[in-house]
């Protein structure tokens, strides 16, 4: 069992980490996505957690103006190298 998992019990702990951050979230009534803003700089998400992983993307690129891919890094490209054999390692749930 992983130390975090994206879990609906994880939903309430993105939220107060994003108001924290200073973002004003909200729920989109009519394509029921997860919303949130700061300083114009707005974002969906189909869950809390969606919206958190979103603005971490926007923290790490920290943007002055909106350019069309802003978000985008393409080197080096991994998704489709993702290994799919657990690296050696003892989780710390393991070390209690």
């Amino acid at each position: 069992m992983p130390a975090l998992s994206i879990y609906s019990n994880v939903e309430n702990t993105a939220l107060v980490i994003l108001q924290r951050k200073g973002y004003r979230v909200w729920k989109d009534e009519r394509s029921g996505l997860f919303m949130t803003e700061k300083n114009g700089w707005d974002f969906a998400g189909e869950s809390a957690t969606d919206l958190l992983a979103a603005v971490a993307i926007y923290e790490h690129h920290a943007p002055t103006e909106y350019q069309e891919y802003w978000w985008k890094i393409d080197d080096p490209f991994l998704y489709e190298s993702v290994p799919t054999r657990r690296p050696d390692y003892r989780s710390v749930v393991e070390k209690r």
